[in-house]
């Protein structure tokens, strides 16, 4: 089991103690972990509540708009919001010139993608190494020493590695897209437990998919998302194992992380639907993100007929103008072309969808499950956890916020990171 090192952690001065070449951290999201879960006092996560136990944690972290994987991925390894970090989407929003006005392109290159320097960036400048498995907005990040990514090519260094060590077969990276996430997620573990046995990154960005996916099939709350959970935490043990066997558990931060929260829902806005009832499909287009949704409307003209449209549609919450964005952390149109001129959010019990059959609004045979709506919404909030070198023992906080990831980390490793809107989290550490 890793344990806290408590001669080490009661020392004065503790970040001084250890060059920050000889320590790690390491940063794991577990995707579409909500606060709320915590709340459960059956939920079989034995290693998260040890992690917690012995070190420092949060009741909620607080999300950013929309609130989706890539943007508060970005979010926390930025310290700043969608607004200056640029992603607002899971890829990057391009124009298209067609009927469906707009596309999300994953696979940008990272210095395209993300607008500001990032924390890895600044960890690599100072001259530590630097790590990540199945991060997000990371395409070709040229400041990533040993990258593992979300879709591994056979022909890549750890790859490699991991072919020749017999943990996975050539075969196995090459078809890896057509695995199961929770597959998936256990080569990404490998890679992770790899990675730090072998290399001793001193940064490593670490991320799980398998239970964001359970989330939405079959909901928050559910048999199938607890049982999601439990295997993330076996996931993570198996992290702190290869910590303490590569012999860097005395110098070693965790960070447990998530991205967002999650909604029930079982009804389906097809938003795409809702303006063609109107008329107006051929002069706006949604982009569903969820519990929020895009609006594009390219012509001035025409954005009060598709605004009355769709704020009388059934489930819409609100309709947000660009006058307002900048209250919920995101970028004004004309500051950023991958904005849309209207932005949606809806009601308990709803969600955004891409069709357009069936009509405006289409109930699912089932509950599902959503996030993407407002970071407001406590639903939405996520885990924050952190142990190990550095950490102050029995720490509870009320709230944080995903953009102190960033600066927290960069106190932890000694590193100059400026221009964040977060802060250091500083009553977690010693």
């Amino acid at each position: 089991m890793f344990r806290l090192a408590a001669v080490t952690l009661l020392a004065a001065g503790l970040f001084a103690q250890t060059a920050p070449k000889d320590r790690m951290v390491v940063l794991i999201s577990l995707d579409g972990f909500p606060a709320f879960a915590w709340n459960d006092p059956r939920l079989p996560v034995p290693t998260l509540r040890r992690l917690a136990r012995e070190g420092a944690m949060a009741k909620a972290m607080t999300t950013v708009n929309p609130t989706v994987t890539w943007p508060n991925h970005t979010a926390m390894v930025t310290g700043v919001e969608p607004a200056k970090h640029g992603v607002l989407a899971n890829g990057s929003i391009l124009q298209t010139g067609a009927a469906a006005a707009v596309k999300v392109e994953p696979w940008i290159d990272k210095e395209k993608m993300v607008h500001v320097p990032t924390l890895y960036d600044a960890v690599h400048k100072s001259g530590l190494t630097t790590a990540q498995v199945d991060w997000v907005a990371i395409h070709k990040a040229k400041t990533i020493t040993f990258p593992f990514p979300e879709v591994p090519d056979a022909a890549g260094k750890i790859e490699q590695e991991m072919i020749a060590a017999g943990i996975v077969t050539a075969d196995e990276i090459q078809q890896f897209g057509k695995g199961n996430i929770l597959w998936r997620d256990q080569i990404w573990t490998d890679a992770g437990v790899h990675i730090i046995k072998r290399h001793k990154p001193n940064l490593l960005l670490f991320h799980l998919l398998s239970l964001d996916s359970g989330h939405h099939s079959y909901g928050p709350r559910s048999l199938a998302g607890n049982t999601a959970m439990a295997f993330l935490d076996a996931c993570v043990a198996r992290l702190l194992d290869a910590i303490r066997a590569a012999g860097m558990e005395k110098r070693t931060t965790i960070l447990i992380v998530s991205d967002h929260g999650f909604k029930a829902y079982t009804k389906t806005i097809q938003g795409n639907a809702v303006l063609a009832a109107a008329g107006l499909d051929k002069r706006a287009y949604v982009l569903a993100e969820g519990g929020s949704a895009l609006v594009y409307v390219p012509a001035t003209s025409d954005v009060a007929a598709v605004r009355q449209a769709l704020q009388s549609a059934e489930g819409v919450a609100a309709v947000i103008a660009p006058d307002e964005y900048a209250s919920y952390g995101l970028p004004h149109p004309s500051n950023d072309k991958q904005m849309s001129q209207l932005f949606l959010a809806a009601k308990n019990g709803y969600s955004f969808g891409g069709g357009v059959n069936g009509g405006p609004v289409v109930t699912r045979p089932s509950p599902g499950g959503a996030h993407g709506y407002l970071s407001t919404d406590k639903d939405l909030d996520a885990i924050f956890l952190a142990s190990g070198y550095g950490v102050k023992p029995g720490v509870t906080v009320d709230r944080v916020r995903n953009i102190d990831i960033a600066p927290t980390i960069a106190k932890i490793l000694g590193v100059k990171f400026e221009g964040v809107d977060g802060r250091v989290i500083a009553e977690v550490l010693r």
